[in-house]
């Protein structure tokens, strides 16, 4: 840009670091923010911070975050919330679940009102967090939005169910929240369901996310093939609406109906935003686990594929060890 004779001025190094902050470039990001203060004219705002801090939290570098946020405070900024956002992302993915409540404390300090991306985060670092120490974390999802924290309560306080409370309860928070946050909710309250073993309520939720539009197109069915569609769902989510589907699967047979020549399991192929191993990976080995006959297509990545001869064999296997 300087070669072509451009004047760098501040929104164009703030634009330079967002980008890198949507792409993950750290190194590339602190050599800009160097060359940024260096320069003469331009000064460092609130947005110059916040891209840094983001970059580094979704990386989960706490030493840095931490560095650029006592430097975005020293220079007279207070953190956002999105700042703040940011950060209790990072402590999660650490593993420290005190620092995510010291942060938390520290937003209502600021007199910030926990927004839905928030809340979203926080409900996400529970689904990292190791069981013994969910309470911390539930009392701050309770100030943070009572409706969430009431859905939470029932998984983590493991209260009884009763006369389809839960599930009135779920359909209140699903209500209340934007649309845009929704399948983020639906995926990560599915997720500590199924870190808990409370597999009952996490098939509520994907009934309720299913009757509700939050999950679209998850099976599709053609003469030839029926198809479980779960590359935009989470690790949970997705194992949950495996089972759902094998016993969909069983109530055809049951009903005296056949299935068709092909069944499929889209998994997506590559990284999957939800998981570090990829989301093919864990299919696979849960799909060895429960002895079932779908191998990957070597001819369509992320696709496990079984013939109908060979599911009713095993569906029908399973009838006889559950009867």
């Amino acid at each position: 840009m300087r070669e072509k004779g451009m004047e760098m001025n501040t929104h164009l190094y703030n634009t330079l670091l967002a980008m890198c902050a949507d792409l993950g470039l750290a190194d590339e990001a602190f050599k800009i923010f160097e060359d940024m203060k260096s320069s003469a004219t331009c000064l460092c705002d609130s947005w110059t911070f916040s891209s840094l801090i983001t970059i580094y939290s979704c990386s989960g570098n706490v030493s840095d975050a931490e560095r650029i946020l006592n430097e975005m405070m020293e220079s007279g900024f207070e953190p956002t919330i999105f700042v703040l956002t940011s950060l209790v992302q990072c402590y999660g993915k650490a593993g420290r679940t005190d620092d995510v409540v010291k942060t938390f404390d520290q937003l209502l300090d600021l007199g910030i009102s926990p927004d839905d991306r928030f809340c979203g985060c926080l409900l996400n670092v529970m689904t990292q967090t190791p069981k013994e120490e969910l309470f911390k974390l539930k009392d701050c999802v309770d100030k943070a939005n009572p409706k969430l924290g009431s859905v939470v309560r029932y998984l983590v306080e493991g209260l009884e169910e009763s006369d389809g409370e839960f599930r009135k309860e779920a359909s209140e928070l699903f209500d209340s929240i934007a649309d845009e946050v929704k399948k983020p909710f639906c995926n990560s309250l599915i997720d500590l369901c199924v870190n808990l073993n409370l597999m009952d309520l996490a098939c509520q939720l994907l009934d309720l996310g299913l009757t509700r539009e939050i999950y679209t197109d998850i099976q599709t069915k053609s003469q030839t093939q029926w198809s479980l569609h779960l590359k935009s769902l989470s690790l949970g989510a997705s194992l949950t609406a495996l089972h759902a589907w094998i016993n969909d699967l069983s109530k055809v047979l049951e009903s005296g109906e056949d299935l068709p020549p092909v069944l499929g399991i889209n998994t997506g192929h590559g990284k999957h935003r939800y998981s570090e191993k990829g989301l093919a990976s864990v299919v696979e080995s849960h799909l060895n686990e429960l002895n079932a006959p779908f191998h990957e297509a070597p001819d369509k990545a992320g696709w496990f594929l079984t013939t109908q001869v060979a599911a009713k064999s095993w569906l029908e296997s399973r009838e006889l060890v559950t009867a």
